[in-house]
């Protein structure tokens, strides 16, 4: 293996991965360096077994309910933790090597280890020093937490944790109604724990369209998701019996929720710790930001030559998709290219049932910022396939600019919105009309069909 690179990118999740390839293929000699395995949080703790673990609850929770569709015998089933975290485990390992393959082919040299960078052009790997005439930092972020009495007591998890569980905890209390903190509400709740949800703003996925909020918390609600908005935590305490007691105060009310584990889904921040050594602290203070993010200019370049940085270290959206795009554009900026992905529609998604996505402007965020705007929306009680497969209340809603007729945003909140909402990216990337998407046949019955019915109304 050669002590010198191209390229030497530190850290092995999406977005370091993406621009590994991205830079193999354009002809550099990359090194990938990841502490642990490849893949990152997303795989191997966030994005992937998060998803892996909704799914089934999905299915358990259809199947106990299958009596509607003359299926008997439904409500008997129980979870078997260790059953799922087999499958989950067989099923990462899967990916982690489809991963490594995918590097191999690409002839991109993967490196087990902490990299530190301690100089202009140099990293040191289990205390051996390669060079390279560039370094991407992709190091991803950590839990944030909040900085509350009783944060660190044994119970207190991190999203990190969540899924590590011998069994599934009777009560749990969830700090945070964004988007972990939804999705591991309905997670949890449709596995039979008593969650209690507690939010500090006015609603649950404030980021998002005002609607989406109002109507996810009702579903959660309906489900037995107790709820608690514009709510402060104050501290955490262990009663006499071994029960965690999250305080707070409710609309100058002060109140307590119970749970055996308390979850802190109160965001990540930027994981720059431990990426510089000692010997390069000028380095790591020139780039740092005031919230502690790694600063970049529009090629992703820190103020340091030669030194670039992408996905949630940078801060911005912490998304695996944004960090796989702005990797690849990372990468064409070093060679002098133009961004091969555009990055003015980023598309959310929460994958609860069911699900919820989103990309550009909000009505909402078009009136604060005095767009004018027109809205169309469809209810999913109108589709054949949402009413046929028995599924909950949603609707599709379009954001429009009425002189182009050209799309500023769309939200989703329907069975399979996940995958539909790229629908709407490629219409607004593409400066698409409503007309122009109104005039695709869709497949009928399908839950696609109802972006045709709302682009013709």
């Amino acid at each position: 293996m050669s002590d010198r690179y191209d390229l030497i990118v530190l850290g092995g999740g999406p977005g370091g991965t993406a621009a590994a390839q991205e830079a193999a293929i354009r002809g550099m000699k990359v090194a990938l360096v990841e502490k642990s395995d490849i893949g990152g949080t997303c795989l191997n703790r966030g994005c992937v077994p998060t998803k892996m673990a909704l799914h089934v609850a999905e299915i358990y929770r259809q199947a106990r309910g299958a009596a509607r569709f003359g299926m008997m015998g439904g409500e008997g089933l129980r979870m078997e933790l260790s059953s799922f975290r087999e499958y989950k485990e067989d099923t990462l390992e899967t990916l982690r090597q489809g991963m490594m393959n995918a590097m191999k082919k690409y002839g991109v040299d993967v490196i087990t280890g902490e990299g530190k960078i301690i100089d202009r052009g140099v990293v040191k790997i289990n205390e051996k020093s390669y060079e390279a005439e560039r370094i991407l930092i992709a190091a991803g972020s950590v839990p944030a937490g909040i900085p509350v009495f009783g944060a660190d007591l044994p119970g207190v998890v991190s999203s990190d944790e969540m899924l590590e569980f011998e069994t599934i905890p009777k009560k749990l209390v969830i700090i945070g109604g964004g988007v972990i903190g939804v999705e591991m509400a309905y997670l949890y709740s449709s596995f039979g724990s008593e969650v209690t949800l507690i939010e500090s703003m006015k609603r649950l996925l404030v980021n998002l369209d005002r609607e989406i909020g109002r109507s996810i918390a009702q579903i959660l609600e309906k489900r037995g998701v107790e709820i608690h908005t514009s709510a402060m935590v104050e501290k955490i305490c262990r009663d006499a019996v071994g029960m965690l007691n999250c305080m707070y105060e409710e609309k100058g009310e002060k109140k307590s929720a119970e749970g055996e584990t308390v979850l802190m889904a109160t965001g990540r921040k930027a994981r720059v710790d431990g990426i510089f050594s000692k010997e390069s602290a000028k380095l790591a203070e020139t780039i740092k930001g005031e919230k502690g993010q790694i600063e970049v200019n529009e090629n992703y370049e820190t103020a340091v030559s030669g030194i670039f940085a992408i996905g949630d270290v940078i801060g911005g959206i912490q998304l695996a998709h944004v960090a796989a795009a702005e990797g690849k554009n990372a990468v064409c900026a070093m060679v002098g290219e133009k961004p091969c992905i555009n990055m003015e529609s980023v598309p959310s998604c929460v994958y609860t049932d069911p699900e919820i996505a989103s990309v550009g402007m909000s009505a909402d965020e078009a009136k604060a910022t005095g767009l004018k705007v027109v809205t169309r929306k469809y209810l999913m009680g109108a589709n054949g396939k949402s009413v046929l497969s028995g599924q909950e209340r949603g609707f599709i809603k379009v954001v429009v600019d009425p002189e182009t007729e050209r799309i500023a945003g769309a939200q989703m909140m329907c069975a399979r919105a996940t995958d539909m909402i790229t629908h709407f990216s490629q219409a607004m990337a593409s400066g698409l009309t409503l007309k122009d998407m109104a005039a695709i046949i869709y497949p009928h019955p399908t839950f696609c069909e109802a972006i045709g019915e709302v682009a013709a109304d």
